[in-house]
């Protein structure tokens, strides 16, 4: 049987079409540009993959700070979309303030680790946090 599914890109610029792939034009961390994803996916994702980088500005310590939030943001949303059993991938920094993220990670997933792909310069402190088994949304009361 082929394979089924969607997916759905968010940019802030325009990229070149990719065959089976819808995007959209726009920042993910705006009200707007989350709904329309929402209403794209028309119901829960398996997969929430974040590349999102801010620019660099070689203070090593606020680029990480600032991937982070990024990281955090893509996270906040994972939690509203993603299936249960679910994977969140996103971009961090090596170094960088993550111990609140991976802690939430750790709580909300039943496995995390960290990949750094082929692609990435090995001078890099670029790497991927990779979490799989989504639990579902917290409890209410919590």
């Amino acid at each position: 049987a082929p394979a089924r599914g969607r997916v759905v890109g968010v940019d802030l610029l325009e990229a070149a079409p990719l065959a089976g792939v819808e995007m959209l034009i726009g920042d993910m961390r705006e009200a707007e540009t989350a709904d329309r994803l929402r209403a794209l996916l028309d119901g829960a994702a398996d997969v929430v993959l974040s590349d999102m980088a801010a620019s660099a500005t070689g203070h090593a310590s606020t680029d990480a700070i600032r991937v982070a939030a990024l990281c955090e943001d893509a996270l906040l949303f994972a939690t509203e979309v993603l299936a249960k059993g679910g994977t969140f991938v996103a971009k961090t920094l090596k170094g960088g303030s993550e111990r609140a993220l991976l802690d939430a990670l750790k709580r909300d997933f039943t496995q995390v680790r960290h990949a750094k792909p082929d692609a990435s310069r090995a001078e890099s402190a670029e790497q991927y946090v990779v979490a799989t088994g989504w639990r579902g949304a917290p409890a209410k009361d919590e």
